[in-house]
């Protein structure tokens, strides 16, 4: 059975069948003959951390790099070498101390913290790297918290989050509480978390670091099914499998918090 996608999940809540099994690692992505615009462009961007304190920490310093749309990118590097602090101004989580960072064609630079919580709502979809899901909430709970409404109505909300567990797998986990699924089935739910809003660009923070090889193809599979929508993923990873892979078409290779 052919793997399903994302495309229609947020407008047909009907469950699916649990997806066929995940394509290798190596796999040869599509050649995409259309130039790519770049959703994602950083000039000069630096972040440094403890300026005022006396314990002037650089993550990373002078980064300049453009991020195709309609692709999967990766970003590597050993540990400390700033791959997580690049991908929080990338997301609007974290400000740079200099240059200047455009998301989908907006300067995000200097928007107001409002402004910057609209952006994430809006666009971007986060996979951390320790889930950050909410103990003693089930399944369904935690992929709603995003879409959260302020005027209480939930029951849409629901019905799409309901449909992307159930596209994930986990049709008849959806009450379980979290801290009782595997660390494949958490991870469906983080992924299930982030796509709960319909983002342009999906960013992914070490996502195979508590998976085991089939589990982290199967996550590469459904990322894969996401930027055939024509979005775009970011996948920070130090993991030699994931490092190896053809599936990405761009790769941004950090040292010591600079471009390598």
């Amino acid at each position: 059975m052919s793997q399903p996608g994302f495309a229609n999940t947020i407008a047909t809540p009907a469950p699916r069948p649990r997806p066929r099994p995940h394509r290798i690692l190596t796999a040869q992505p599509a050649v995409d003959p259309k130039p790519r615009a770049a959703v994602i462009r950083l000039e000069a961007v630096s972040k440094v951390f403890g300026a005022h304190n006396g314990s002037r920490v650089a993550a990373i310093e002078d980064i300049s790099v453009q991020v195709p749309e309609r692709s999967i990118t990766l970003i590597k590097g050993p540990s400390g070498s700033g791959k997580t602090t690049l991908l929080g101004v990338v997301g609007c989580m974290i400000r740079p101390s200099a240059g200047r960072v455009s998301v989908s064609g907006h300067d995000v630079t200097r928007l107001s913290e409002d402004l910057l919580a609209v952006m994430r709502r809006s666009l971007i979809g986060f996979v951390f790297q320790n889930r950050h899901l909410i103990r003693r909430a089930s399944a369904l709970e935690n992929v709603m918290v995003p879409g959260l409404p302020c005027d209480g109505n939930t029951g849409d909300l629901r019905g799409r989050a309901r449909s992307l567990l159930a596209r994930l797998g986990l049709d008849s986990k959806l009450h379980h509480r979290v801290e009782h699924l595997s660390g494949g089935e958490q991870q469906r739910v983080a992924l299930a978390r982030a796509l709960i809003n319909d983002p342009q660009i999906l960013l992914a923070d070490e996502p195979t670091a508590h998976l085991d090889s089939d589990c982290a193809s199967s996550f590469l599979d459904l990322v894969c099914d996401f930027v055939s929508l024509g979005k775009s993923a970011i996948v920070a990873s130090h993991d030699p499998a994931v490092c190896s892979s053809r599936l990405f078409g761009k790769c941004i290779k950090l040292q010591s918090g600079r471009l390598v």
